[in-house]
């Protein structure tokens, strides 16, 4: 995710990395399709297709095969290409350009503001792969006649700028943008108030076991504060047009028509998969910030 300072924005010698981050959506693709199904499943009713995480799992696999579990990967591939790149690249530049004459880095505050800057800007141009990601992925639930049949990515991309019209693409860019912001502010505010927590128990030292626990905490706080807007986001790019208009007029109306037709906790669907993919990554994030802040 976006914010997580200058460490978050490339390697030791500073570069951006964006192919760490493709290897690793090869690992992390059956987790959003899970997630992806389970924020669909039960739209617009109390009952749920799916129990469980691993329910979804076993019965994607049952009916899918194992080649079901990462359909959409060329999506994912290319999410990670233009959402990554955009976002290292903008947080370096603004982060080269605030730091003081005497090399003096920016504050916290400024900080949180580059890096949820370069998360919306990177959101908004990775949108349309995102589009194509949530319509491949969740695909294989539909009945044979009612699929969209994307071959890849580029196909999905064509296909729907002819069929629906350019804009599409960038359909759920807000709630895209949104998650974005509020994901980058929860991993900040929470880690840093997870980790003085800790430190004001007594039982914990400023070392890497206090830094992995209060990163597991901030890694369920931003997973907490951020699945409504994903779930939003997720039905809004892969609805479809009835008697011409479209099932969802904005993010609130989804939010909206969840809580009223699936019930509050429904805003939380997928939970497990999306915590399971977040989480590491907040760990592995705030760990490596930390080490470089020592270094430093």
């Amino acid at each position: 995710m976006a914010a997580t300072a200058s460490a978050g924005a490339g390697g030791i010698d500073g570069k951006p990395r964006t192919s760490p981050k493709m290897g690793a959506t090869v690992f992390v693709q059956p987790l959003d399709l899970v997630k992806n199904r389970m924020q669909l499943s039960g739209e617009g009713a109390k009952t749920r297709e799916y129990k469980t995480s691993f329910h979804a799992l076993t019965s994607i696999l049952k009916a899918e095969g194992l080649r079901g579990i990462y359909t959409g990967l060329s999506a994912g591939l290319l999410r990670q290409a233009t959402y990554t790149t955009t976002r290292l690249g903008i947080y370096t530049v603004l982060f080269e350009r605030l730091t003081g004459a005497d090399g003096t880095p920016p504050g916290f505050l400024l900080k949180a503001v580059i890096g949820m800057t370069a998360g919306a800007t990177g959101a908004f141009v990775g949108t349309p792969a995102e589009v194509a990601l949530i319509r491949m992925t969740a695909d294989g639930r539909l009945p044979a006649d009612q699929r969209r049949g994307y071959k890849n990515v580029f196909n999905a991309l064509i296909r729907i700028t002819r069929e629906e019209g350019v804009l599409t693409l960038w359909r759920g860019c807000i709630p895209t943008m949104a998650r974005a912001v509020v994901v980058n502010a929860a991993q900040l505010a929470s880690y840093s108030q997870s980790k003085q927590f800790l430190l004001d128990s007594g039982y914990f030292s400023d070392n890497i076991l206090c830094h992995f626990c209060a990163s597991m905490i901030s890694g369920l706080v931003t997973t907490a504060a951020s699945m409504p807007v994903d779930i939003a986001k997720t039905r809004i790019q892969n609805m479809r047009m009835i008697d011409g208009k479209p099932e969802y007029k904005n993010g609130l109306d989804v939010l909206f028509k969840v809580v009223r037709y699936e019930g509050f906790f429904s805003l939380w669907k997928g939970f497990t998969p999306y915590y399971a993919r977040l989480g590491p990554h907040t760990v592995l994030t705030f760990i490596f910030l930390e080490q470089m802040n020592k270094a430093y």
